[in-house]
């Protein structure tokens, strides 16, 4: 017998195709550019204690991202905001994982190759929180690897337009996977490192924090790492890292909306500080998450919005 009283967006609720439906009713058709040739751009800003962290700082990348890749939905700003609360508000989620995304559409004619015979559309949707790491892998710190793929050159696609074409990506962590480690990072055609699967990455040397200047997303979680380093004294800069400084690093910590600062206590065969997270890694992590308890960069989720 079903359980009236269980919301049917208990699971997560999506904004698709102009109506909020639950998130396994959320689909999209199997000829729209966005799937068929990742013609999509998307963000994803998360929610801790009912409030959106740093909500402002991802609406303006996602509109700059739009504008790259000549996006134009119908909602304007006011509206995708008003969206995401309202994805929020009816999965009743305290902690969440919240995405927006814009799409290229379907041509309106069949076979055309125009760009302007697509109707742009905007999606949108909000899960139970997830954790690039898991908490576990968290606590005793990430297995790293190096992948042997290099990054696609920022020539051939802006890396600051955040995208699903992550065929590299995924060569990388499958790579990893195959070798016992948690997740990739990759290294760029010059042997200088860029990002990993979703995460910006940060070295640590005598105790100076830096992350690479180019072939990398410009993370919303990394620019509050390097606010949180202003803050507490830390020196931080960013800049070319080459692979070997990576590999001879004193720390090492991933940063991402689906995480926040996550540790590192392994880079390939290496074994950094006693396998275990680093100590300015771990004042960093611990920062960061405070300052979330405290209101930091905070918008209040809007719960009245739960209606359908």
């Amino acid at each position: 017998m079903n359980d009236v009283s269980v919301s049917p967006f208990a699971g997560g609720a999506a904004y698709v195709q102009g109506r909020f439906v639950p998130m396994a009713q959320a689909n999209i058709s199997i000829l729209d550019w966005g799937f068929t040739r990742s013609d999509v751009t998307y963000d994803v800003v998360h929610v801790k204690h009912g409030g959106f962290f740093r909500l402002g700082d991802h609406l303006d990348r996602f509109a700059g991202s739009m504008l790259k890749r000549r996006l134009a939905p119908a909602e304007d700003r006011v509206r995708i905001e008003e969206i995401l609360h309202r994805c929020v508000a009816l999965a009743g989620l305290r902690d969440a994982y919240v995405a927006m995304l814009c799409a290229r559409g379907r041509p309106r004619v069949g076979g055309s190759r125009k760009l302007s015979d697509c109707e742009n559309h905007f999606m949108a949707y909000a899960i139970p929180w997830i954790d690039v790491l898991t908490p576990e892998v968290q606590e005793r710190g990430g297995h790293l690897w190096i992948a042997s793929v290099p990054r696609v050159p920022d020539a051939s696609f802006d890396p600051t337009v955040k995208n699903y074409m992550w065929g590299d990506l995924t060569t990388g962590l499958m790579e990893a996977q195959d070798e016992g480690f948690d997740t990739a990072v990759l290294c760029d055609a010059q042997g200088l490192l860029t990002e990993g699967p979703g995460f910006n990455v940060f070295v640590v040397k005598d105790g100076k924090v830096s992350t690479p200047a180019h072939g990398s997303l410009g993370g919303i979680t990394k620019r509050s790492v390097l606010e949180l380093c202003a803050m507490e004294g830390i020196a931080a800069a960013v800049e070319d890292i080459p692979r070997a400084a990576l590999e001879d690093a004193d720390e090492v910590f991933l940063a991402t909306t689906a995480g926040g600062v996550m540790p590192i206590s392994r880079v390939g065969r290496r074994i950094m500080g006693n396998d275990r997270p680093g100590p300015l890694s771990t004042r960093l992590k611990d920062v960061y998450w405070r300052k979330h308890t405290e209101g930091w960069h905070s918008t209040p989720v809007r719960y009245e919005l739960a209606t359908v």
